[in-house]
């Protein structure tokens, strides 16, 4: 199985003992880098090998994390990759859309598929995959310049930075349509994210409290006037992108120097692992075929 090509960076806050996203990837054996403020370096180092973690040169600034992704995106520039992945810590999984089903899926695959994509064209900024919570049907594997959270590969070579304290996320991806730039968010692939609030620690206790999630949605909509507009949604305040996003169509281009023509041909060969006792017939006829298709 391919593994990822480009540096894979998780910043965590507070869940030294209840880092989701750190164990799966130890799980499935991905290489990645953990992200920590050096006042708690001693405490993922009691559940993390200290070659996988990363002292931040500063703590506490209380911007939502933003710092911490600014100084990723410059440590991945020095690297010399041409882009880096950013996930949050609360990601137990990745999952793929199968037979009209959201079935789990090994990580490597998931991330390799996706840099793989992106790759082949020349504008993509920032990609990643969706939330499994959100994709209910998968008409399309993919969705082109909205918003991409939690799990972005974001090219290295762009002139922008995090910024703000919320949705920063919302933000980044404005910035980059905004200038003629596209994003993709893949659902064929999807990963398993805590809901927010779910989890202690990170940034949930000093974001949220009091009138937090109204602050959130119009701080957005002060950045964004004409873009972002505050609405109600889910019994609570929310920002609202008008035209849903439609109003950024850049096309995807393609590079000029692969062939186009063997990519189409291309098959990833998967092969389905049984968790449980499968007790449907049909179900069992239809792991079958997949394997032996697979083989």
């Amino acid at each position: 199985m391919s593994k990822p090509r480009y540096p894979i960076y998780i910043i965590s806050k507070g869940r030294a003992k209840t880092c989701l996203t750190a164990d799966m990837f130890i799980r499935e054996k991905i290489p990645f880098r953990l992200v920590v403020e050096p006042q708690e370096f001693k405490d993922y180092a009691a559940v993390y090998d200290k070659k996988l973690l990363v002292a931040l040169p500063f703590s506490n600034l209380g911007m939502g994390g933003v710092p911490a992704r600014n100084w990723v995106w410059q440590d991945a520039k020095k690297s010399g990759a041409a882009r880096h992945w950013i996930w949050d810590d609360n990601i137990r999984g990745t999952m793929y859309w199968w037979k009209g089903r959201r079935t789990r899926v090994n990580a490597n695959l998931a991330i390799s598929s996706v840099e793989e994509f992106v790759d082949r064209y020349e504008n993509i900024a920032i990609a990643g995959m969706n939330y499994d919570t959100f994709v209910f049907s998968c008409t399309t594997p993919y969705v082109k310049n909205c918003r991409v959270y939690s799990n972005l590969l974001i090219r290295n070579d762009m002139d922008f930075e995090w910024r703000g304290k919320y949705n920063e996320d919302t933000d980044l991806c404005l910035q980059v349509l905004s200038a003629g730039w596209a994003t993709v968010l893949f659902n064929a692939f999807m990963v398993q994210k805590m809901h927010t609030m779910a989890m202690k620690g990170g940034n949930t206790d000093q974001l949220y409290e009091g009138d937090g999630r109204l602050e959130m949605a119009r701080s957005l909509e002060r950045q964004w006037p004409g873009v972002v507009e505050v609405k109600r949604k889910f019994k609570r305040p929310q920002h609202h992108i008008i035209k849903a996003w439609r109003q950024f169509d850049t096309p995807l281009i393609r590079r000029k120097d692969i062939d186009w023509e063997e990519i189409k041909s291309k098959k990833v060969k998967m092969k389905l692992v049984q968790k449980q006792e499968i007790k449907s017939q049909h179900l069992q006829k239809v792991v079958d075929t997949f394997n032996q298709k697979a083989v």
